[in-house]
């Protein structure tokens, strides 16, 4: 049996999925930690990110539980893959620039890059950083900069800097006010969250 929904929550939920960016992805990168990777949807919730891509070889997807996921969970769709290379080719297959969060020499600031293009950014594990495989495929860095004697933000912190910029710049190019979404993926997405 469907489930009742009042009009004023069917116009939210119509609302939202007509401003999110189906074409901004985060690639998380085995983040193990529940509480990071509960705070990086919601930031992809906040900022219109429809999905996420998940590369999970050496860790566990982590259990978030209800409490801890603060609902999030429910409004971001989750792809998950376990072969680097079929992944980073399939997203560039559609177009995506791919980068990595990272320090070296040619990394650049997340202003530096047109981030109203098709973007998929990877961030990496917090002891590990990214993944070899994923070093070797993906060169372009993206990083913060930082004033103080720590050298990173805490991944969710850093995911949350670099899609507030990427918001930025799609709000400026009126990105947010035409759906990305086709008419066809509108209806699917809208079955789907009234059901949530």
């Amino acid at each position: 049996m469907p489930r009742e929904i009042t009009p004023r929550r069917l116009e939210r939920i119509r609302s939202v999925l007509r401003r999110r960016q189906k074409d901004l992805t985060l690639v998380m990168d085995n983040i193990w930690d529940p509480h990071n990777v509960s705070a990086v949807l919601r930031s992809c919730d906040a900022f219109g990110v429809l999905g996420v891509h998940l590369y999970y070889t050496t860790s566990s997807w982590p259990d978030l539980g209800k409490k801890s996921s603060a609902s999030a969970l429910k409004w971001v769709d989750r792809t998950q893959h376990t072969d680097a290379r079929a992944m980073v080719e399939g997203l560039r297959s559609q177009g995506y620039q791919i980068v990595r969060t990272g320090f070296s020499e040619t990394a650049r600031e997340p202003c530096e890059y047109d981030l109203t293009r098709p973007t998929a950014i990877i961030l990496s594990n917090e002891h590990h950083g990214t993944a070899p495989e994923l070093v070797e495929l993906v060169s372009d860095e993206i990083y913060i900069p930082m004033q103080g004697m720590i050298q990173s933000f805490n991944v969710s912190v850093a995911a949350a800097l670099m899609l507030y910029e990427a918001y930025t710049q799609r709000e400026a190019q009126g990105m947010y006010d035409l759906p990305s979404l086709t008419e066809q993926e509108l209806r699917e997405h809208e079955a789907l969250w009234v059901e949530r």
